[in-house]
């Protein structure tokens, strides 16, 4: 079964990377938990593959480097905090500034620009990824959070519906 399961899965990855880069990204799109433009889709498929991809490795007890793809994970958890906090019936009482270390000591900082945040994250970027990815407590990790909403905003952030 596993090369019939293999050969399934790169089949099913191939059509939906043609299907992906065939349309516009901003074009709306069905899935589990609703409508979402095709980039976004993209993005949630990058991230269920890398948290997926990580539960094998550490069943086998590989280490596997952290790369600067993760940006784009970190970016939407960030971008669906608002999503999150609907799907648990809560509000945030403002803006979320998140700044994060990326796997190359760079800083990756995500905000609306021209608005002060009343809530920040900041940590390591894998960490930041990790918990919103619910593989880590926040406690579990160096992310520290100030504001209204930090511990709601930890303990919310997703990277899938």
């Amino acid at each position: 079964p596993g090369p019939a399961v293999l050969e399934r899965w790169r089949t099913a990855a191939a059509a939906m990377r043609q299907a992906l880069a065939a349309g516009d990204p901003s074009r709306r799109v069905q899935w589990v938990a609703g409508e979402m433009a095709a980039q976004t889709l993209a993005t949630t498929r990058l991230s269920e593959c890398w948290i997926h991809t990580g539960d094998v490795a550490e069943a086998l007890g590989l280490n596997l480097a952290p790369s600067l793809r993760l940006w784009h994970i970190a970016r939407l958890a960030w971008r669906t905090l608002p999503y999150a906090f609907a799907r648990a019936d809560r509000s945030l009482t403002g803006p979320v500034a998140v700044s994060l270390v990326a796997p190359d000591s760079t800083m990756w900082d995500f905000h609306d620009e021209g608005v002060d945040p009343l809530t920040r994250v900041a940590g390591p970027a894998l960490d930041f990824c990790l918990v919103a990815g619910r593989r880590r407590e926040p406690s579990q990790t160096e992310l520290t959070a100030t504001g209204p909403d930090a511990d709601a905003v930890l303990s919310l952030v997703r990277t899938y519906a």
